[in-house]
């Protein structure tokens, strides 16, 4: 959000940056999901994915249905199935709504992101100790 905010003039972000200095655990979150090369290699996967099935589904023509759908779902796994299996528990219909599938997606990948910066953290501070176990164990 630093980075973003430095572009802009400083009258027009001022507020912004008093608001979101004072939440170090919100601007942790941020770098966890989104400023480690492992996060971003891996939501740029899936932005690629998100442009095939887009490509697919828009200008395609199937004689039966296609299965590029499929590949937005291998790369949410397993944290999508999750949701879906608490969708149904719930007392949705099986996949349950459009939008419930768009929202599991989302949060399934954010959810992904933000462990893969975690392990790439922990990995990070194994490595400056030198032991391959953080707590000692």
């Amino acid at each position: 959000m630093k980075q973003l905010t430095d572009r802009l003039p400083r009258r027009l972000t001022g507020g912004l940056r008093r608001r979101l200095s004072g939440h170090p655990r919100l601007d942790g979150l941020v770098r966890l999901t989104f400023r480690n090369p492992a996060s971003l290699v891996y939501l740029g996967v899936v932005l690629a994915a998100t442009v095939y099935v887009a490509v697919d589904a828009l200008f395609v023509t199937h004689a039966d249905a296609s299965f590029a759908g499929v590949w937005l779902f291998l790369l949410a796994a397993p944290a999508v199935f999750l949701f879906l299996v608490g969708g149904t528990l719930a007392g949705a219909e099986t996949g349950g709504p459009a939008w419930y599938l768009v929202v599991a997606l989302v949060v399934s990948v954010l959810l992904q992101s933000t462990a893969l910066g975690w392990f790439v953290r922990l990995m990070r501070r194994a490595g400056t100790t030198g032991s391959a176990h953080p707590q000692g164990a």
